[in-house]
């Protein structure tokens, strides 16, 4: 009986205290009806486990589906797949002919400015593109030594002057490679070639050919594409736009290409100097982008930061920039003494293909900018020779002072000695 008014008596008091001494605080928070039914168990989980059975994905099913072939879907869930991920399909842009390319370094790349060249790879469509009428010209050294040019081929079986072209093998050589394809080097540091595929060209020039090299830079290696076409019907050769059109009616008929591979000759020749150009190109950039931070500090205002040494390397880069296009090669040339000789029609080759490449213009905007660069240089070194002058002042004026107070303690004396001698 105590147990069951003990269990009665106790929670009564205990609520009549709290009801009366203490008030009820208020709840800003109430519990509503959604809140107080029983938690789902695939509410904001994961967990296969946690969920409903009827929920529950089946593995098996998983691994049916995933062998299942992609044909096997519905008809109407393919258009609608392919409608909302494929691309907008965009007008194809005509891209140019001519095309230049920045190859990845074969060998270590160079160093500028602490940053090293970054390799541009060709894209797909050129390492695609049919190499049988694909012509490639690519710049990987300032000269080629070519008694060793013609030695290297030989040692590697090529068949040198296989048409009997008689041509100064100072000027060029001409080897005949895999497929008929036809290999042209001058002396100006660019191999030219006639349907080889791109692989090969690299491989040749940067491992064969490049023994035979003065000054390599595989790191800065520039090639220039086009394409040509045979045409049977004509003996003489053109240029249509940035197609070059072969007149190859002789080899046909009479078995002779004597004429068709003089044609390629005039046109390689012209090529030759448009990857020549790129390289001295990207190299006055990187000479204008170095120059760049000193006149930057020089607009600063500071002059402490101009180093003599800086200033007289950047002087022979830019002697030697113009050195090497207006005086070390035929770049320059309207005609090499190759073609001086040789029928008008080659001279025609020549200038066609150098004006489908503007390389006359490219010429002319180069001088300018290296006229440019080297003002800025001058104006630098002027700053330069003027700030030594200003230091070799002082020191002059220093040097006076030292001997002047050197006569000035000479005199004191003498004038105490005298004195010390009349007392």
């Amino acid at each position: 009986m105590r147990v069951a008014l003990q269990k009665v008596t106790t929670p009564a008091f205990r609520g009549i205290h709290t009801r009366a001494l203490t008030p009820r605080p208020l709840r800003w928070l109430h519990q509503t009806s959604l809140a107080s039914m029983p938690r789902r168990r695939n509410f904001f989980t994961s967990n296969q486990l946690l969920a409903p059975v009827d929920e529950r994905l089946d593995p098996a099913g998983l691994f049916e589906d995933a062998m299942k072939p992609k044909d096997a879907e519905q008809p109407s869930q393919q258009h609608a797949k392919t409608a909302s991920t494929a691309p907008p399909k965009r007008k194809p842009v005509r891209a140019s002919t001519a095309k230049s390319l920045r190859l990845g370094s074969v060998t270590k790349p160079s160093k500028r400015n602490g940053n090293a060249r970054k390799p541009v790879t060709p894209d797909d469509d050129d390492a695609d593109a049919d190499s049988t009428r694909t012509i490639r010209a690519i710049c990987v050294a300032q000269s080629f030594d070519m008694a060793q040019v013609q030695e290297n081929l030989r040692l590697h079986g090529f068949e040198l002057d296989p048409d009997g072209t008689e041509f100064d093998t100072e000027a060029v050589v001409h080897a005949r490679g895999v497929n008929n394809g036809d290999i042209f080097v001058f002396p100006s540091g660019t191999v030219v070639t006639w349907s080889i595929p791109q692989e090969i060209l690299i491989k040749l020039a940067s491992k064969h050919l490049i023994r035979a090299a003065s000054f390599p830079h595989m790191d800065r290696a520039e090639m220039e594409m086009l394409e040509f076409v045979p045409d049977e019907t004509r003996d003489t050769s053109y240029m249509k736009g940035e197609v070059v059109v072969i007149g190859t009616r002789a080899q046909e008929l009479e078995n002779n290409r004597l004429d068709t591979t003089l044609a390629k000759i005039a046109f390689s020749s012209g090529l030759a100097r448009s990857p020549k150009l790129a390289v001295l190109e990207t190299d006055l950039e990187y000479l204008l982008q170095e120059s760049k931070a000193t006149l930057n500090v020089l607009a600063a205002g500071s002059q402490h930061k101009l180093k003599r040494s800086s200033i007289l390397k950047m002087t022979g880069q830019l002697l030697n920039l113009r050195s090497q296009l207006n005086h070390y090669s035929d770049i320059t040339e309207e005609l090499p003494d190759m073609f001086w000789d040789s029928e008008s029609v080659l001279e025609q080759y020549y200038n066609q293909i150098g004006a489908a490449l503007s390389v006359r213009r490219r010429i002319e905007i180069l001088n300018k900018r290296i006229d440019y660069a080297h003002e800025n240089v001058s104006v630098l070194r002027e700053m330069i020779s003027e700030k030594y002058g200003h230091r070799l002042e002082w020191i002059i004026i220093a040097l006076i002072t030292v001997e002047v107070l050197f006569e000035l303690r000479r005199v004191y004396r003498e004038d105490i000695s005298e004195a010390e001698v009349r007392t």
